[in-house]
């Protein structure tokens, strides 16, 4: 299926990922992973922010009281409200960075990290609590990638690109852990590879297919029931925006590819498509 898409901001973006709404300030933020930057959109006005974080950012995600909550290579850090940065946990690993990052319905932000080289295990999933409690969920993860909650907090899913699958888990001990991880779904070899995902109002997850050039919905039974085909091969991520949550945002990459086609690198968007969740900000 292909749905008409229009690009909400033009850009070049080496490896765009991790969209986001902040309800807070009715903007969508993302970022470019290897140009080291976090763009923030606001749709009503058009206006658009880049700000340089002076090292690879994985993720950006709202904090409850302003500002932002970075992904980092070497750790997670809080921008403040005025935009002063300050450390919340440093994890410095040489050959390792930062990946996506997402804020469960606690608060708490479960923050993945990759290796450069993409070696297997060689990467993490940590959760992280605002006074800088850190606790490693997985430790045996290759390129730690999407990570979202099913509408009632019950299930998590989660990305581990290599894969090819979707896993669930169930959220126990007050979504302090999870449990009994499954696959939920699986990509079939030469569809590409799923990265970041969303799970909106009606607990389905969609997932930006890496190579694949679509992003996909699965019901919450692990049933693919459609696929929105994109003109750029490298999707990243996806997320629901606009002030009723109704409109799909997609990343996109130029990174590795020799011929980008003229829209890789940009914020897509497909209006319309479907209907999200409110997505809580870092307790931090």
């Amino acid at each position: 299926m292909t749905t008409p898409y229009e690009v909400a901001v033009a850009a070049r973006a080496e490896l765009g990922e991790g969209p986001v709404w902040d309800p807070a300030a009715g903007r969508l933020i993302w970022i470019d992973i290897l140009s080291s930057r976090v763009h923030t959109y606001d749709p009503a006005s058009g206006r658009r922010t880049v700000r340089t974080t002076g090292q690879h950012v994985g993720a950006a995600r709202p904090r409850a009281g302003g500002g932002l909550v970075l992904n980092l290579r070497d750790g997670v850090g809080l921008v403040d409200p005025g935009g002063a940065f300050r450390w919340l946990h440093r994890d410095p690993v040489p050959g390792r960075r930062a990946n996506d990052a997402a804020v469960a319905p606690d608060g708490s932000l479960w923050a993945g990290t990759m290796r450069y080289d993409e070696a297997p295990g060689g990467g993490t999933l940590t959760r992280l609590t605002g006074d800088g409690t850190a606790e490693v969920v997985l430790d045996d993860v290759t390129v730690s990638n999407g990570t979202g909650w099913s509408p009632d907090g019950r299930l998590m899913y989660y990305v581990d690109s290599p894969t090819l699958r979707i896993d669930v888990f169930d959220v126990v001990g007050g979504g302090e852990r999870v449990t009994g991880r499954r696959e939920f779904a699986r990509v079939e070899e030469g569809a590409g590879f799923p990265d970041g995902l969303t799970v909106d109002a009606d607990g389905c997850v969609w997932v930006a297919l890496w190579d694949g050039g679509a992003v996909r919905r699965y019901t919450p039974d692990g049933r693919l029931d459609r696929v929105v085909a994109l003109p750029v091969p490298r999707p990243t991520a996806c997320a629901f925006g606009g002030p009723a949550l109704t409109d799909l945002y997609v990343t996109t990459a130029r990174t590795g590819l020799t011929a980008p086609h003229p829209v890789a690198g940009s914020l897509l968007v497909l209006p319309g498509a479907g209907k999200g969740l409110a997505q809580p900000a870092f307790a931090g």
